[in-house]
């Protein structure tokens, strides 16, 4: 994990949980048309973590239905086991102990307690209390949170290994809607900051890396799009461009112009 630019470029790996991942962009499994279009998107997207919703997909706990499992197994991707659709405080501390079950002891879970269904905004009271609980409990929680500067650091003392501040309303598609509270998250944060819905398009995935957040996780942009493949590698791409803009160091905005060239040794 880092959040300087000069970190030399001959590794530019960053670490969750003492994982070390060289990918900074994590995919969900919802909304695609089949596992064959969840395959290829995601083999697509390069990503090496995928999140996948304990309640809603079948990844052993329904014995005879397709399970996701099949086509992304666990001998390649780091799977993240997700608490997508639950509200309150038990279901998501449930979720993550089913999943842990399921998965051979599997620690690592990304933790999202939703305040309602409307705006799906997280219940940020709830999702603290969760997280202790869970960390007590021996598991690694990666938190999906609001963009609350002060929130965040809270996650991060209780023991979160990793802060996921929305860019926008899940789903939405809208893009970083503020930008002065990511890049305060992340010039604080002594865990990865990765940013969690709302993205719409590669050039929001690749804004969030130029603001020094260590990933993007995102579902409904690629899975959603015309052509769901096709915009997995734009978001690949996208991510990785962001991120070498960061480490190179943009320069400094000004007010008026600046000209290109030198003015010393015209001809006249």
């Amino acid at each position: 994990m880092t959040h300087s630019p000069e970190t030399p470029i001959t590794d530019d790996s960053f670490t969750i949980a003492g994982r070390v991942f060289h990918s900074r962009l994590l995919v969900g499994t919802g909304k695609y048309r089949d596992l064959e279009q969840t395959r290829q998107a995601i083999d697509a997207s390069g990503a090496e973590i995928v999140t996948i919703a304990v309640r809603r997909t079948n990844i052993g706990q329904t014995p005879g239905e397709p399970n996701i499992l099949d086509v992304l197994p666990p001998d390649r991707y780091t799977i993240l086991p997700n608490t997508a659709g639950c509200y309150d405080v038990d279901s998501a501390v449930r979720t993550c102990r089913l999943a842990r079950e399921l998965l051979d002891g599997h620690q690592l879970v990304k933790l999202e307690v939703l305040g309602d269904q409307q705006t799906l905004f997280p219940d940020v009271v709830a999702t603290l209390t969760a997280a202790e609980i869970l960390v007590k409990d021996g598991f690694e929680v990666m938190v999906y949170t609001n963009d609350d500067p002060i929130m965040a650091k809270r996650l991060e003392a209780v023991g979160c290994v990793a802060v996921m501040p929305l860019a926008a309303p899940i789903g939405s598609g809208l893009g970083i809607r503020n930008r002065l509270n990511i890049l305060t998250i992340v010039e604080n944060a002594q865990v990865p900051i990765l940013v969690d819905a709302g993205v719409g398009t590669a050039s929001d995935a690749a804004v969030a890396m130029e603001l020094g957040c260590d990933g993007v996780l995102m579902n409904t942009a690629i899975a959603a799009a015309r052509d769901p493949i096709l915009m997995a590698s734009a978001m690949r791409k996208a991510i990785e461009a962001g991120r070498e803009a960061f480490r190179a160091g943009r320069m400094a905005p000004k007010r008026f112009a600046s000209a290109s060239s030198p003015l010393d040794g015209l001809f006249f």
